[in-house]
């Protein structure tokens, strides 16, 4: 008689992220075009000096205590819309503040959704005993039009893998956007003819900028072979669009020192991801030399087509945006490993939509080839298998975290062990899922999904945030010793 098999022990914690629609970003607004935009200044512009400063405060009563800078944001917003005021008007700083507070609205980040967490360890772990790590948790958060952004939350894993938070601020701001970010030429340029758009014309403006370039150098670049040619070809514009497209895509970000972590949110900002940054799946990743760098894939989103993209930061401070680029960079939810492996990097992907693949390259933002890892094999995964996050390595191989997608769309977290050495090789597999959603945690926004971008292992258990529904995030707790015994059989 078969004896059957020891449930893994695993222990949902009590604490839980809730969404919380007071977290509010102050926006630029533009509610028109430009006669409209013109007519609010003109309106602003006929009020007396008088009437200027006391609309002023009021605004600045209503919201400083919502927003800890509040009049700088007005004086930035003013400043995207200065071109408009007319020439020879004096303005004064208050009239200035009141014309950006109108160009100005405050948007809900998590009013919609707060989910899809991963967790990885802070790089500052200062003051922490041998047996706790600190971390940081990073979040999708959904608002108004289903308009994604990451959020972070910080804390403390004790040795009992219990989380102690940091407090969590009532302010959170975006950063500053670097105007004037720098490009590697032969990277610019590999990421051209990726997009078939290396020809003479662009190979002509690159040829003229050193190997390390930035936005203004470009432009000249681009303005020079438009004085080349008076009336511009077809095919030139058609480069010059494709080549700023890239340039814009690739963007940098900086937020102020002072900003406590739960103070940071990364808002779309290229028109590739207006729509949304989704499912941000970070990973702290080692080089041979000791360096350290965190790396985060995520799925930009402009309302009709996604985009991979890849971040990375070495300190939660500033932050790099990039395309990844390739033949085998399709679909969503790429999970980088956090090292590399026989001297290349790689990368746990879905090229299909279904099935999960497996790829490698010489260059973090190239990826051309892709092996099939897993196909649906289980029933609560027949829809689809997807990764959960970055794999996990033990001595026994990279544990995997994946999802599935079952009957009724119900989502659920399973999890596989791959060859230490060679990762496309599956040498374990549960049959059954790891998490799925209990009775509390089927209702939400998407209902019966159970879904995680990261876990990370603390003191030999398996430490997985997960969010509930697409509604709040919850952490589960898994003895590794336990899921690898039974990842085995």
């Amino acid at each position: 008689m078969e004896v059957p098999l020891k449930p893994i022990n695993i222990e949902r914690r009590k604490e839980k992220f809730s969404s919380q629609p007071a977290r509010v970003i102050a926006k630029f607004y533009l509610p028109g075009g430009e006669n409209r935009t013109r007519h609010i200044i003109d309106r602003v512009i006929a009020l007396s000096e008088d009437e200027v400063h006391i609309a002023i405060e009021e605004v600045i009563a209503s919201f400083s205590m919502r927003h800890k800078n509040v009049w700088q944001i007005f004086r930035r917003n003013f400043d995207e819309v200065e071109r408009y005021i007319p020439v020879g008007i004096k303005i004064s700083d208050d009239r200035r503040a009141l014309i950006g507070a109108y160009f100005t609205h405050e948007y809900s980040i998590q009013a919609a959704a707060f989910f899809n967490p991963s967790i990885v360890d802070h790089p500052n772990q200062h003051g922490v005993s041998e047996d706790e790590r600190r971390v940081i948790l990073s979040f999708r958060s959904t608002g108004e039009g289903h308009i994604s952004s990451i959020e972070f939350r910080g804390g403390v894993l004790d040795k009992n893998n219990e989380l102690r938070f940091d407090e969590v601020s009532r302010y959170v701001e975006t950063p500053e956007v670097v105007k004037n970010p720098t490009y590697d030429n032969n990277t610019f340029r590999l990421k051209l003819e990726d997009m078939e758009a290396l020809n003479e014309a662009s190979g002509h403006i690159l040829d003229s900028l050193p190997d390390h370039f930035d936005f203004h150098d470009l432009n000249r670049s681009i303005q020079s072979e438009l004085d080349r040619h008076p009336e511009p070809y077809p095919m030139l514009r058609e480069t010059i669009d494709k080549i700023l497209w890239l340039a814009r895509s690739n963007y940098e970000l900086k937020f102020r020192k002072d900003k406590r972590i739960s103070e940071k949110v990364i808002f779309p900002v290229s028109e590739n991801e207006s729509r949304g940054i989704e499912d941000a799946r970070f990973v702290r990743f080692v080089y041979k030399d000791g360096e350290v760098k965190y790396y985060a894939t995520y799925t930009a989103y402009n309302g009709f087509n996604i985009l991979p993209m890849m971040l990375e930061t070495n300190d939660f401070v500033s932050f790099r945006i990039r395309t990844l680029n390739g033949r085998a960079v399709q679909n969503k939810g790429m999970a980088l490993f956090p090292r590399k492996i026989n001297g290349k990097y790689m990368m746990i992907s879905r090229q299909d939509g279904e099935n999960m693949f497996i790829m490698s390259s010489d260059n973090i933002h190239f990826w051309h080839e892709a092996t099939l890892l897993s196909e649906p094999t289980y029933p609560w995964e027949f829809v689809q298998i997807g990764n959960c996050g970055s794999p996990l390595e033990t001595e026994e191989g990279w544990v995997l975290l994946t999802h599935g997608v079952g009957a009724m769309r119900k989502y659920c977290i399973g999890a596989c062990l791959l060859d230490l050495d060679d990762p496309s090789k599956v040498i374990g597999h549960l049959p059954e899922p790891l998490l799925r959603p209990t009775e509390d945690e089927r209702e939400g926004y998407v209902p019966n999904v159970l879904y995680t971008c990261g876990a990370m292992i603390h003191n030999d258990e398996l430490v997985i945030p997960y969010s509930m529904s697409d509604t709040a995030s919850g952490i589960a707790v898994i003895p590794v010793k336990d899921l690898l015994s039974r990842l085995r059989i």
